[in-house]
This record gives structure tokens, C-alpha cells and sequence, in this order.
């Protein structure tokens, strides 16, 4: 009865913008989420890749606790210490010089094209604003990150949308070299398309993009919003091509559950961002930075250790379970092809009734799971999933 009281409650008063599943959740403890009636699930989305240490981690909750009791919230107007320690560890783990607080991965995105922009205009010209994007690929939903997502799908109904944004198919170099005209400022890719169907970049096109940026002076900016903070096995997907890029974006599994976004950046493109450049009220939240520290403390060698074995068991495991074609992504970032015929949002739908939340992209089933997952977990999820799959 709970479950049918918050479903009905919420579809009478929340803004119908999501599809969202039959699923109630009232509480959570590690891996596992229950709804209001009792009923547990095995949660291998993470909230889309957010709940990095799982539900409410003890060292997670004890820190947002004590910040909450001690200092909430000041604006940027002031300094407070969890922001300025939490800028420190980012930079220190990332070799990145600065760094600049929102709240979401839009956000963070969207910080990114102004300071590559800002970088660009003061040092060639107003006319240098263009921003190259790949084809398929997801940045957010405000308008600039709608513009630069390259799905046509969600270029409709808010227009006009910004300008000089222009799209290349993945993997494609020659059409990235093409439309780098004398107006292009900034490269924005995504080392694995995560809302675009879990498809990781070649290295060697990554590797050939990065030189083509530096020759030519463009901003290489790296969306890492899901990909980052060990979700793939290193502290960021650039660190398994070898890559350093003038700019990444971080949110998601940052903040362990709270909202954050982060938009770290080399000391070239950090001199052009002066006072006034940009701003967030709530960027920096003490609660949420506290937060996101318990993260980064969790996160050392054992801990990606784990990451890295956890997800050569899930990867084999799901290589042997019918209907399944093609086993994608990187890490714990986890993409599954199936059989013509058989849709993935079917299949979700029957997973979560059998006690097990997983997630789509595009015609694949997507799995984000908790970071601090064990074998046994690994093999509960495949154990269900062959149920399921065993009826299609």
C-alpha cells in the first residue's frame, strides 16, 4: 500500500518528465535498496553511477553528518576549508591545477565550453568559439549541453538552440580534422558514450586526437562525468590512454550521493577564469564537498584493485548468458548487446522484478553498479540475469 501511495502522490504533483519504473525506494544499505513494503533489490545502477561507495557508507554518512552539524552552507563569498581540501585532492590525484565546484555533470559541462572559450578568445579572437563534439554522444540538458550532445533527438522543441557546435562521427579523425576550421576553440568527447550505448573510443583515435588538439592549440575537454572516479578502474578514464586533456569534467560518483560537479582544468586555461567569469551558489557546499572527500579517501590502490577484478568477473560472467552478442564499455561502466528481437527495456523490467536494478542505453542493457561490490554480488546479479534471460 505504501509503494502505490507514493507512486500515485508523485505522479499528481512531480513534473512528468521521467519514465519512471514501478519501483518505490524507501532505504538502502551497501548494495541493496528496499522499497516501502519490504520487498529488497540488488542495485547495480548506483542511482546512474552516482552512489559510488553504495548506500549511506558508513565513513560517507559520518562525514556529511558532522559537517551538517557544524556548517552547512556559506556561498562562495567566503572561504571554507572541505572545498579548498577537496580542490587539493582532486588536483593532487589528477594533475590537474584548478578547479571550479557546481552541482551536476550539466554544470560542469557547461563551465568547461565557457572557459575554453574564454581561453580561446583572449588569446586569438572572438571569432575562435567553435566547439567539436562526436556523434552519438551526451553532455546534459541545459541548452549549451543539449547543443553539444550529438544526438538530433534532443535537438527539438527548445530551440534556437547556441551556436557553432558542429558533430563527427566517433572514430572518424579525417572528419574531426575537417571541421576544425580557423573558428574551432575546443574538442569535447567522452572516453566511453555512456547515455550513447556504452561504446568506448579507440585508443589510437583518442591518441590522434590529442596531438591534432595540441598542434592546432584547441582545448581538449574530457567529459567524465560517468566515466570518472574509479568507475573504470582508474581514478579517471584518461589514465588508460594515457591522457592529460586541458580540461575534465567530474560529477556523479564524486559526491557519493549528494549533488556536485566539478570542472578541473590545466593552469593555461585557469589563468583566463578571473572574478567574475563564473559562479555557483551552490558550488563548493561544505556538506557536499565533506562528502565527496570520504569518496576520495576510500578510493586507494585496494579499493581500485577491486574495481579492476570485479569487473573482469562481471564481464566474463555476462559473456555466457543467452542472447547476449557483445559485452561493451569499460571497467564497472557496463554495456550489453542482445539478440535482434529482444529489448532491453523488457528485459530491465523483468530484472526488476526478480530483485535486481539495472538500466538501458539505447538499445542495451546498461550496469553502473555500487563500486564497492563483492564476487558474491557479481554472482547474484549474473544468476538473475540468466533467469531472466532464460524466458526471452
Amino acid at each position: 500500500m505504501q509503494t502505490e501511495k507514493v507512486i500515485k502522490r508523485d505522479n499528481k504533483y512531480v513534473l512528468r518528465t521521467y519514465a519512471r519504473s514501478q519501483v518505490v525506494l524507501a532505504e538502502g544499505h551497501g548494495m541493496t535498496a528496499a522499497d516501502p513494503d519490504g520487498k529488497r533489490y540488488l542495485d547495480f545502477t548506483s542511482g546512474i553511477g552516482v552512489n559510488s561507495l553504495g548506500y549511506c557508507h558508513p565513513a560517507w554518512v559520518q562525514a556529511v553528518c558532522d559537517q551538517a552539524a557544524t556548517l552547512q552552507h556559506t556561498s562562495n563569498l567566503y572561504y571554507t576549508a572541505p572545498c579548498g581540501k577537496l580542490a587539493k585532492k582532486l588536483c593532487r590525484r589528477t594533475g590537474m591545477d584548478a578547479v571550479f565546484f557546481g552541482n551536476s555533470g550539466a554544470e560542469a559541462n557547461e563551465g568547461a565550453i565557457k572557459a575554453a572559450r574564454k581561453y580561446a578568445t583572449d588569446t586569438y579572437g572572438a571569432a575562435r568559439n567553435k566547439v567539436i563534439t562526436l556523434v552519438n554522444s551526451f553532455h546534459g540538458r541545459t541548452l549549451a549541453t543539449l547543443t553539444a550532445t550529438g544526438q538530433d533527438v534532443f535537438h527539438q522543441y527548445f530551440g534556437p538552440f547556441p551556436g557553432n557546435f558542429a558533430y563527427v562521427p566517433a572514430g572518424d579523425f579525417a572528419a574531426l580534422r575537417d571541421a576544425a576550421d580557423d573558428t574551432a576553440c575546443a574538442v569535447m568527447l567522452e572516453l566511453v558514450q555512456g547515455e550513447g550505448g556504452v561504446v568506448a573510443l579507440d585508443a589510437d583515435y583518442v591518441a590522434k586526437v590529442a596531438e591534432f588538439c595540441k598542434k592546432r592549440d584547441l582545448v581538449l575537454i574530457v567529459d567524465e562525468v560517468q566515466t570518472g572516479v574509479g568507475r573504470t578502474g582508474k581514478f579517471l578514464a584518461c589514465e588508460h590512454f594515457d591522457l592529460r586533456p586541458d580540461i575534465v569534467t567530474l560529477a556523479k560518483g564524486l559526491g557519493g550521493g549528494l549533488p556536485i560537479g566539478a570542472v578541473l582544468m590545466t593552469a593555461k586555461i585557469a589563468e583566463h577564469m578571473g572574478p567574475g567569469t563564473h559562479g555557483s551558489t551552490f558550488g563548493g557546499n561544505p556538506v557536499v564537498c565533506a562528502g565527496a572527500l570520504a569518496v576520495l579517501d576510500a578510493m586507494d590502490e585496494d579499493f581500485m584493485d577491486n574495481v579492476l577484478t570485479q569487473a573482469a568477473r562481471l564481464r566474463a560472467g555476462l559473456k555466457t548468458l543467452p542472447h547476449v552478442t557483445e559485452v561493451s564499455g569499460l571497467g564497472l561502466m557496463v554495456g550489453i548487446a542482445l539478440e535482434d528481437g529482444i529489448k532491453a527495456a523488457d528485459v530491465r523490467a523483468a530484472c526488476e522484478k526478480e530483485g535486481l536494478l539495472v538500466l538501458t542505453a539505447k538499445t542495451r542493457l546498461r550496469l553502473l553498479p555500487p563500486l564497492i561490490l563483492t564476487e558474491t554480488d557479481v554472482d547474484a546479479a549474473l544468476d538473475t540475469l540468466r533467469t531472466v534471460l532464460e524466458k526471452f
